[in-house]
């Protein structure tokens, strides 16, 4: 990024205090990640607020700082607003707009937006200059900072947008105006910010922001989010992992090591991919990314080389051995959607590899307001039908949990460690009677930072 202070000024609606003439190459909330040329942003988070390292900042080479309210003592100029967060996102959209070569993919969904993210930027990098989110930096905050940091001569920027409040999409879809927009899915998620009109309606605003001669690329398979998308625009394309007549559509074909196989239709092109995951799940992200790539002008050979190629990013079903454990690490987050398709791929996969004993270790799924206590009731259910061997909680709403695995007809353990110590040696007992090599799942919203008790088991067995 390169761009005139004055520029960025006129942008967020701030005469500048201090001078003029610098260009700015790069902007940070971050003090530490300070260079010179960098714009620093002070925010006033929770835990520490900006303003607090402004002139450390400067002296770190800072050509201009921005904040909500005075600070004394700088000599670089200072741009003074109202909203820090809100100034991100003006900044964001002019260097967007200063872009407007760029191809831009925008995406949203209740479950896997990272791994899509991912996944669709590998594939696009084969085929010119790609710029993505760094990890889920896909807020108000994250999402204009990875624009701005981005270099302007790409040839795609894809960029995820997670939403968990009213108006969240409206401010990240005025920044972002894609010219791709990919609806992955929609479930519970977020529910307590987002229940008043449904997570569908809020999901499909991102529509709303594609020009007129962009691509609205949407999932078949989600009646509720076809219905508001609907509302939105007439022009969409669609996708389907449930083998609907469509225009890009797949199917699982297999498994081979610890990939899957799946057959896409691109257009009616048949195309046989490897992909980095494997399971049911695996079908949607797949042909979803294949048409985002597809409708971006890339040709068959390179997606599937492309998907080939591709690596999921941390804590995303991770498998690792760990002593006798086959283990899975699903930590980054959870939701009802997301945690229904990853206990059934591994529940598939005890089925397989490890004799049917299966283990979940979850943790409770956070955010979801008033159907919370449901969604909890619902997921002990789906846990009997599974049959694992113990279930291992951490977290609020158990109560809720074992109702529903009683309520399906589940009678085992179900064990609630105080620690990462107590869980340890629950381990250690449960695997004096199971078959070496039995499954563990690890899985829970972020909050409950199961990677811990993870992390514990590993050196517990080292």
């Amino acid at each position: 990024m390169r761009i005139e202070l004055e520029a960025l000024a006129a942008a967020v609606g701030c005469p500048l205090a201090g001078g003029g003439g610098q260009t700015v190459s790069a902007v940070t909330t971050d003090s530490r990640a300070v260079r010179p040329g960098s714009l620093f942003v002070c925010i006033a988070g929770e835990h520490t607020d900006g303003h607090v390292y402004a002139r450390q900042a400067e002296a770190a080479g800072a050509v201009a700082i921005l904040g909500t309210r005075p600070v004394e003592g700088l000599t670089v100029p200072y741009l003074l607003v109202d909203d820090a967060v809100q100034a991100l996102g003006q900044m964001a959209a002019l260097w967007r707009t200063r872009c407007a070569s760029v191809r831009v993919v925008g995406i949203t969904g209740t479950a896997g937006k990272t791994t899509i993210k991912e996944l669709l930027a590998h594939v696009l990098s084969l085929h010119g200059k790609t710029a993505r989110n760094a990890a889920n930096h896909n807020n108000q905050i994250g999402m204009p900072l990875s624009m701005l940091s981005t270099d302007g001569d790409e040839a795609f920027w894809v960029m995820e947008a997670g939403i968990s409040h009213e108006g969240d999409m409206d401010d990240l879809g005025a920044i972002l105006r894609p010219d791709l927009a990919l609806i992955l899915n929609v479930g519970p998620g977020h529910t307590e910010g987002l229940g008043a009109r449904g997570v569908a309606w809020h999901k499909a605003r991102l529509l709303s922001y594609v020009p007129r001669n962009g691509i609205c690329l949407v999932n078949a398979d989600y009646p509720d989010l076809v219905r508001e998308a609907r509302a939105v625009r007439a022009d969409l394309c669609y996708f389907t992992a449930e083998g609907r007549p469509l225009q890009f559509r797949g199917a699982p074909t297999g498994r081979q090591g610890e990939r899957g196989r799946y057959r896409l239709w691109l257009d009616g092109t048949p195309c046989d991919v490897l992909a980095p995951f494997q399971g049911d799940y695996g079908t949607e992200n797949c042909i979803a990314v294949a048409a985002a790539a597809y409708l971006l002008g890339l040709p068959a050979e390179t997606i599937v080389r492309g998907i080939a190629g591709a690596e999921m990013p941390g804590q995303r079903f991770a498998r690792r051995i760990i002593g006798p454990w086959k283990a899975i690490d699903d930590t980054y987050n959870a939701n009802p959607l997301s945690m229904r398709r990853m206990l059934d791929t591994a529940a598939d996969m005890a089925q397989r590899e490890a004799a049917d004993s299966f283990i979940p270790v979850l943790g409770e799924m956070r955010e979801l307001g008033d159907v919370s206590e449901a969604e909890h009731e619902k997921l002990g259910r789906h846990l009997a039908e599974l049959r694992p061997v113990a279930v291992i909680w951490k977290g609020g709403q158990a109560e809720a949990v074992r109702t529903g695995l009683e309520r399906g007809g589940y009678h085992g353990p179900f064990l609630e460690p105080e620690d990462a110590a107590a869980f340890c040696g629950v381990m250690a007992e449960l695997g004096r009677g199971l078959p070496h090599g039995a499954l563990v799942l690890f899985k829970g919203s972020r909050s409950n930072r199961l990677e811990g008790w993870l992390e514990a088991l590993s050196q517990a067995q080292a």
